[in-house]
């Protein structure tokens, strides 16, 4: 039998004193939870009594933190908002299905976003909250329902997740703005592009199999250090430097689908290499598949669009894995 918790505050109290020390008054506190000012001074004397300590210093201005009483208010209010939080969702609206899912800052950003008012229209009742980290493998298996991640084949995977490949043919490909290649001029060969272009290098040892050396070596092009470079430790930035105009980068063609069919980004030369990596949908193998993932997993196995690429037109379209959903309903 687990022992009782303790020792505890007088819970009532602390409510009352989050909201007096957020205003930094007493009226505003009591005026907020629908009480008198002698109220909320009451119990927060009776919290500072169990405590031990003063909270506030009380003087004709008003009231005022001191020191023991700041960093009770960050506690007390970080545990009050993650209480709220749990709260809300154990009582939220019946129909509404929660789904957290994890990705790489830059699935996140430059695929999953864009992604998401077509989920929206699909499945409507779906409540998402995406959570972001560069390695999967310093995830929480508690922390999310389902994950979106490159994978290379024979690398080691995160623990306990089933992986199901999405992209499993894509092609690493040069892009820049339309705008830059107007300032700039054109794109005309592999070595022009070395001695007359910007090109964006990403220093980043999760991305240390999408290289300029590894590009160049895969079309039979022998390489040489650029003679104008823009280097970022963070892809999803180069990313953001590539469609502002800033040079030419490498990147993924299905991943990157959304913006080479707007014209946002353009090719900037027929040369490929074929990915390493592949895009894949990680599911925590340790527990029962809820309703929201099983909506998700659905509409993004069957959204064929995204299982076709626009670097290679002569390319066989992937076809459409098993659905493992429909074993899940």
């Amino acid at each position: 039998m687990s022992e009782r918790i303790k020792p505890l505050p007088p819970l009532n109290c602390l409510q009352a004193f989050e909201a007096a020390a957020r205003s930094q008054s007493f009226t505003h506190a009591a005026n907020e939870l629908s009480l008198t000012q002698s109220a909320i001074s009451r119990q927060i004397k009776r919290l500072e009594e169990s405590l031990g300590r003063p909270l506030f210093r009380r003087d004709a201005l008003g009231v005022e933190l001191t020191p023991a009483g700041e960093r009770y208010f960050r506690l007390v209010q970080r545990l009050l908002r993650e209480l709220a939080s749990g709260t809300a969702a154990l009582t939220r609206r019946q129909g509404s299905l929660q789904l957290t899912l994890a990705s790489s800052p830059t699935v996140a950003s430059m695929w999953l976003t864009r992604k998401l008012p077509e989920l929206q229209q699909a499945c409507p009742q779906l409540d998402i909250r995406i959570l972001t980290m560069e390695d999967p493998r310093r995830l929480d298996l508690s922390e999310f329902d389902l994950a979106l991640y490159y994978q290379i084949p024979g690398e080691m995977a995160p623990e306990g997740v089933h992986i199901t490949p999405l992209f499993e043919q894509e092609d690493v490909i040069c892009v820049c703005s339309a705008g830059y290649l107007l300032q700039a001029g054109p794109v005309t060969s592999p070595q022009q592009m070395l001695q007359q272009h910007s090109m964006l290098v990403v220093e980043d040892f999760y991305h240390d199999w999408l290289t300029w050396e590894d590009w160049f070596q895969a079309v039979g092009e022998p390489y040489q250090a650029p003679r104008r470079t823009l280097r970022a430790n963070s892809y999803q930035l180069l990313m953001q430097a590539a469609l502002a105009g800033q040079g030419i980068a490498l990147g993924w063609s299905k991943l990157l689908a959304p913006y080479l069919k707007e014209g946002s980004l353009v090719q900037a030369l027929p040369e490929y290499m074929p990915s390493k990596g592949f895009l894949s949908l990680m599911e925590p193998s340790h527990r029962h598949t809820s309703a929201a993932a099983r909506q998700f997993i659905r509409w993004l196995l069957d959204d064929g669009s995204e299982r076709t690429g626009p670097a290679r037109d002569n390319a066989p379209q992937d076809s459409l894995p098993p659905d493992p959903a429909n074993d899940l309903f």
